[in-house]
């Protein structure tokens, strides 16, 4: 093992751990907003320690400057405008911007998607199976 490398069991203990926290602050947050905010800080301690990513899904459920747990609804708002979702913090005022491009690709694919199926079947046609020249990736 390299000098500073962390074996793959470590990092995997360490993601289970994140998700527990932040799970644990979802389910606080009604009746102790700070123990929440204690959560998301132990999780937060915890992915730097080991330089693992915070999932997608709980990346946009804290402040990215007080670093406090957000609901929607109860200590943020969340806005959608000109291709962004804005999440504002209720704390500090921070306004954190996410772009709302994959979202949009999503929901134009699956109304292609619906359009496409052929009649009388149930078989779809699906994209990104052909490539430039035409042959389909299992005919090769």
């Amino acid at each position: 093992m390299r000098r500073g490398k962390r074996p793959r069991w470590m990092l995997k203990i360490a993601e289970e751990r994140i998700d527990i926290l932040f799970r644990m602050a979802d389910r606080e947050f009604s009746a102790n907003p700070h123990r929440s905010h204690r959560y998301t800080e132990l999780a937060r301690n915890i992915a730097m320690k080991y330089r693992v990513r915070i999932p997608r899904e709980w990346r946009r459920r804290f402040c990215r400057k007080c670093y406090s747990f957000l609901k929607p609804g109860a200590n943020c708002t969340v806005r959608i405008a000109d291709g962004k979702v804005n999440f504002r913090c209720h704390e500090c005022g921070h306004i954190m911007r996410f772009p709302y491009i994959r979202e949009k690709k999503d929901r134009r694919r699956n109304k292609i998607e619906s359009h496409t199926t052929k009649e009388g079947t149930d078989e779809q046609v699906t994209f990104g199976a052909h490539d430039k020249c035409g042959e389909s990736r299992s005919d090769r």
